[in-house]
């Protein structure tokens, strides 16, 4: 029976020195991909296993052929280069990775290695250390007399990333150590994660808000840990182990268990489960433990490290290749099965997202029972071409979430198809797009369009239309909207404001006061609240609306240069129906651009939402965001802004041309009315000549509104 594997294993005595030489640059070219996708972009393209399987295909082909190795020594790389992002920290003592076992003979033959390397006998006294192996970031941080004062992630083992001010924002770890005993110079290294509740809670969030959702905890937290803004880090679940050490100026100890006790005193967070062994069978019934565990643990782990405890034989042991002697990890396998694929269920995401689920012959995996497992999108089901009565490959990944691999093709029934994506929402039957970003590449996520109608959606939509950044309707949370939406009362945003008269009703025989948890005083300071939102800013209807990529900030610039709901929504509509001037015009609004403008478009292509919006502005009223003046010498121009400006900022002189009735674009079009060029200024001024646009200076245009 095949499996369905990524790269195709190859004897090296079955090749000649050439096809062993074309075998080794493909394998360290393809082994430097995924080192990037892994370590610097945080978006792995397979598993684990897989790439382990890579790298020993290359070191076995490596050994069998020294001659031939690659001048780049993939199996002394570690990590991939730190992202130009980032300012660089050259390590003192690199980070270096450890090396892999993966049977149980393996640990053995560990401990054997260690003993013949340092001349002790058999039966010679030997401690090691195990401790679950964490799946997330490896960090660095720098203690000076005691203060946190540099952190770095490992990057390729020799220069990493500074993450410092990212680093201060996680609680667990100190900004000062405890006690007085410290070293003054000490680095600690460990582990930067997510719990599965944390990861859990954030993805949840992410998607009500229309932002990325991580594929697992691990990727989360090397995202999280690498964001260029700290406050963004400040605001994700992140916590950190201490396992490790770089340079120390007075070392506190003379083992791992003394440094790691040490480490303990000192404020720092360390794993509890690590323990000390003397023998192979000690150190396999501490894997076999944590692997029946592993399930319960509130992280991910992918293995267990073991370690030699004495550091003075650490020393003797030193280092080989890209890892140390005295350690290893022993890695969890991957677990498969085969199964019969029975159906594929289309699932309708909180925020429209169709996300496809292989429903299975129930299979056995891991010592778990699985039924459903992700396809994960509409690419992934054609290039495994995987189809409904296939004999399928089911591996849990990260022995968390259950995942289709792949068909075994010598058992596909006759009579099996290629899978057929819809194109419609399976619960509103509203248009599913794929969206295009500003390269005309399309998203893997297919969308439905009817965010205001589908009831897949329509309880999250419903919090964001009231939430407070949006109609902020006092007492209507989000436990309220879960009532309301439970008990039929609420449905769709018009609802919520005809809430009151139909509470009122004659033939209402369940008043909302008889619920309980309500009351006289609860339901009529409710019904006043949702009264005061009648009328409402245009900037948060618009966001209330929950258009995909419209935020706060980009209903901002929207309700700036339409000013009424009514042009906004004549021209998207109009660009729905390919009047090309409409479409470029939303385009052209400054910080818009192609995406923002084709969620838009999709929004009010979709009749659904039409009727839902009428019924809506029979309800409400979007006021203009603030007073402009419609007296001033460039009201209802549109207006760009080029070249270097001297007297304010592109955002003042934005601010200050809308507050005047002027309307902000990024680029020139036959309907711009007036550049305003700074030095610098190039195309867009040509541009403007072609089209016969009046261009003046920036000291011109502070005269023109009257300023100067």
């Amino acid at each position: 029976m095949k499996k369905p594997s990524p790269t195709t294993e190859l004897s090296p005595a079955a090749l000649s020195p050439a096809r062993a030489r074309r075998e080794l640059k493909r394998l360290a070219k393809e082994i430097a991909t995924h080192d990037v996708a892994y370590h610097q972009k945080d978006a792995p393209t397979i598993s684990d296993a897989a790439y382990d399987a890579l790298r020993r295909q290359f070191e076995a082909l490596e050994a069998a052929y020294p001659d031939l190795a690659d001048a780049e020594k993939v199996s002394k790389s570690v990590g991939a280069a730190p992202s130009e992002k980032f300012a660089k920290v050259r390590h003192v003592v690199p980070m270096l990775s450890l090396g892999n076992i993966f049977e149980d003979e393996e640990a053995a033959e560990f401990i054997a290695r260690v003993r013949r390397f340092l001349g002790l006998a058999a039966d010679a006294p030997l401690e090691l250390t195990a401790e679950p192996k964490i799946d997330g970031l490896s960090c660095s941080l720098r203690y000076e007399h005691g203060k946190l004062v540099q952190a770095a992630t490992r990057g390729d083992g020799f220069e990493g990333e500074d993450v410092t001010a990212n680093v201060r924002t996680i609680k667990e770890i100190p900004h000062e150590l405890k006690g007085h005993h410290a070293p003054a110079v000490l680095e600690v290294r460990g582990e930067v994660y997510m719990t599965h509740k944390d990861f859990a809670a954030m993805n949840v969030r992410q998607e009500a808000e229309g932002e990325k959702v991580f594929a697992n905890p691990r990727n989360a937290a090397a995202g999280s840990l690498r964001q260029l803004d700290a406050t963004i880090t400040a605001r994700r679940p992140l916590h950190f182990f201490a396992y490790a050490w770089g340079e120390v100026s007075d070392l506190p100890a003379k083992t791992q268990t003394g440094m790691i006790a040490a480490f303990r005193r000192y404020g720092l967070p360390v794993n509890e489960l690590a323990t000390l062994c003397h023998s192979a069978d000690d150190l396999l019934a501490f894997y076999r433990k944590i692997e029946v565990q592993r399930a319960t643990l509130a992280y991910d782990i992918d293995g267990v490290v073991y370690k030699v405890n004495d550091l003075a034989l650490r020393e003797r042991l030193g280092f080989v290749s890209r890892s140390p002697r005295w350690a290893t990890a022993h890695k969890f396998p991957a677990e498969q099965a085969t199964t019969i694929l029975r159906g594929i269920e289309i699932q309708v995401g909180r925020t429209g997202s169709l996300t496809p689920v292989a429903k299975l012959e129930p299979v056995t995996v891991g010592g778990v029972v699985v039924s459903n497992a992700t396809l994960h999108n509409e690419d992934e089901i054609a290039r495994k071409d995987v189809r409904i009565g296939d004999t399928v490959m089911v591996q849990r990944a990260g022995d968390v979430i259950p995942q289709v691999l792949g068909p075994v093709l010598d058992k596909r029934p006759a009579h099996a198809r290629p899978y057929k994506f819809p194109d419609h929402c399976p619960v509103c039957h509203s248009a599913a797009v794929r969206e295009l970003d500003d390269k005309g590449v399309a998203d893997v996520v297919r969308r439905c369009t009817g965010g205001l109608i589908c009831s897949a959606q329509a309880v999250e939509r419903l919090k964001h239309f009231a939430s407070r950044n949006a109609f902020d309707i006092e007492g209507l949370g989000d436990k309220q909207i879960e009532f309301f939406h439970e008990k039929g009362l609420i449905k769709t945003p018009a609802d919520i404001f005809t809430l009151a008269a139909r509470d009122a009703a004659p033939r209402n025989l369940t008043p909302i006061r008889n619920f309980e948890g309500f009351g006289e005083t609860s339901v009529r300071n409710l019904f006043a609240a949702i009264e005061a939102r009648r009328h409402v800013p245009i900037n948060r209807f618009i966001f209330a609306l929950g258009i995909r990529h419209v935020g706060e900030t980009n209903a901002r610039r929207l309700a700036r240069h339409f000013h009424t709901f009514d042009a906004l929504r004549a021209t998207a509509e109009a660009a729905s129906k390919d009047d090309t001037e409409a479409r470029a015009e939303i385009e052209n609004i400054d910080g818009i651009g192609s995406v923002v403008a084709e969620a838009l478009v999709d929004f009010f292509a979709e009749r659904h939402n039409l009727h839902a919006l009428d019924a809506l502005l029979k309800e409400v009223t979007p006021e203009p965001m603030e007073a402009v003046k419609s007296d001033s010498p460039v009201a209802g121009k549109i207006v760009v802004f080029t070249g270097g400006l001297e007297r304010m900022t592109r955002e003042e002189a934005k601010a200050m041309a809308e507050r005047l009735g002027a309307k902000v674009q990024g680029s020139v079009s036959k309907k711009t009315g007036l550049v305003v060029a700074g030095p610098g200024a190039g195309s867009k001024l040509a541009k403007a000549e072609e089209f016969g646009v009046e261009v003046i200076s920036e000291d011109e245009w502070f005269k023109r509104i009257g300023q100067g």
